[in-house]
């Protein structure tokens, strides 16, 4: 499927929301779900090229703390300078119900990354149509789309 594909067919595809919470439950099963500012931060300074794809979460708390918002300037900027896909959702605490672990709550889901595969495998149809999603928003200028992610 390319971007004229997605832009042709897009209302028959899955919304960016659903295909979003499908890429992420699926890195999550297979253990390629790194959650949190820091410990994002670290993968990507320590292996970028492991990176495929990177979710900002904006709450409350991102309006009146401005150092979370300098950390979400330079990953968004790491993420342009990797060609790493970027979006941000506006519902932190329902990106936390997705990736968190039911026992324990996710105390920081602000920004959530999904990694490579290591065997090198690539069968994700969900991440390839978010990758496409944004590659068609970059073609609109909208280089941080915003994807509601749906209810349970």
């Amino acid at each position: 499927m390319n971007v004229e594909d997605l832009v042709q067919y897009g209302p028959r595809l899955n919304s960016p929301g659903k295909s979003l919470k499908e890429a992420l439950l699926w890195a999550q099963s297979e253990d390629r779900l790194t959650a949190g500012v820091y410990e994002s931060a670290k993968i990507m300074t320590d292996d970028p090229d492991s990176v495929s794809f990177c979710v900002l979460a904006m709450d409350e708390e991102f309006q009146c703390d401005i150092a979370l918002q300098i950390h979400f300037t330079l990953i968004q900027s790491f993420c342009f300078d990797n060609d790493i896909s970027i979006v941000r959702v506006s519902d932190m605490q329902r990106l936390a119900e997705i990736v968190g672990d039911k026992a324990e709550p996710l105390e920081d889901a602000h920004c959530v990354l999904i990694t490579n595969p290591a065997d090198g495998s690539w069968e994700d149809p969900a991440l390839e149509k978010l990758h496409l999603f944004c590659e068609e928003s970059r073609r609109l200028n909208d280089w941080v789309p915003e994807i509601s992610l749906p209810e349970r």
